[in-house]
């Protein structure tokens, strides 16, 4: 790990990045906004607790794609603008904000939801070292096909390796990852269990 970039450096790198990330994005933001009040589909956001750095609890921000009537099936709960979020990765642009407040990082493990805090060995606990991630190594190599020990297995390896390089390797692939729109099949993904 390189503890000056870990410690110092890479929040400089979120807060430069972001900042022009959003310049360059908040118009596309607002169109999705306008899509949204275009279609009624309201609340426009989904948030959640999730798991933070030193496993100290935050809501998390996304853009909602699934109907609020919670007692529905998955499937019928979906929607086109959401599917399209969904397929394009759009729908975590407002965990920009999240990384703003300084709760997640752009490249760092997924943060998972706080019903999952009992479940971690010792070992997997250590994912909750660094803040949590937009993207991270998980996310490139394999995201929802991956078993939930491989997710972890390569959080653990970000850790031990945290680097500019790396994070700027990650965030390429994330792109990349991005423009291919790939089939999205994380409504079928199993909930972890320890």
């Amino acid at each position: 790990m390189n503890r000056a970039y870990s410690y110092y450096g890479k929040r400089i790198f979120d807060l430069i990045l972001v900042s022009f990330v959003l310049v360059i994005f908040l118009w596309f933001i607002l169109l999705i906004l306008f899509f949204y009040c275009v279609t009624v589909e309201f609340p426009v956001f989904f948030l959640q607790s999730r798991i933070g750095k030193n496993d100290i609890p935050f809501m998390m921000w996304k853009f909602r794609t699934l109907s609020s009537q919670e007692d529905k099936p998955l499937p019928e709960r979906r929607f086109t603008l959401g599917d399209f979020l969904r397929l394009t990765n759009l729908d975590e642009l407002p965990q920009l904000w999240n990384v703003l407040k300084g709760e997640m990082s752009l490249v760092g493990p997924r943060p998972l939801p706080v019903e999952y805090g009992s479940h971690f060995t010792h070992d997997q606990k250590k994912r909750h070292t660094v803040r949590p991630g937009i993207t991270g190594w998980a996310q490139v190599y394999g995201k929802n096909s991956l078993s939930w020990e491989q997710k972890f297995n390569y959080d653990l390896q970000y850790i031990d390796r945290i680097s500019f390089w790396t994070d700027v390797t990650i965030l390429l692939k994330t792109i990349t990852l991005v423009l291919s729109m790939k089939r999205d099949v994380s409504l079928t993904e199993e909930k972890f269990k320890g």
